[in-house]
């Protein structure tokens, strides 16, 4: 007899559960804060000056010269089923390793295709001396 009174209260407890769950979603109340307004700029990149590429030192003879250090760049082909390595590409990255020793000429030494280099099945590298040209 005990348990028909405990077995109601659940039931009653169950049914009044379940009648919360089907209520309809409560609206979003919208804001009358205006959030404040943002300018969406883009950062600002400053473009260096390209760096110019000397194959020949003869090009330099009667220009002055400051010699900023040996720099490189390379194009990695990292296995056999990669795209093979670009010297063009090594090239360029000659270029902008210069540009961040504050160069705007390099003297290009050698451009060679190897194998064997670790991490890398083959690997064009460019080799050369950033230089600060000076126009006089």
């Amino acid at each position: 007899m005990r348990a028909l009174p405990v077995c109601l209260i659940a039931l009653a407890s169950l049914l009044s559960g379940c009648s919360l769950l089907n209520r309809p979603p409560v609206e979003p109340v919208e804001s009358t804060v205006t959030p404040p307004k943002t300018e969406h700029t883009q950062p600002k990149v400053s473009h260096a000056a390209p760096v110019q590429i000397y194959t020949d030192a003869t090009a330099l003879v009667g220009k002055p010269f400051r010699d900023l250090g040996e720099v490189s760049g390379e194009s990695c082909q990292s296995s056999s089923q990669d795209s093979p390595p670009n010297i063009p590409t090594a090239r360029k990255r000659l270029q902008i390793n210069a540009s961040k020793m504050k160069a705007n000429a390099v003297l290009l030494h050698s451009c060679e295709v190897t194998s064997g280099t670790p991490g890398c099945y083959r690997q064009a590298v460019c080799l050369g001396s950033a230089l600060q040209v000076s126009e006089k």
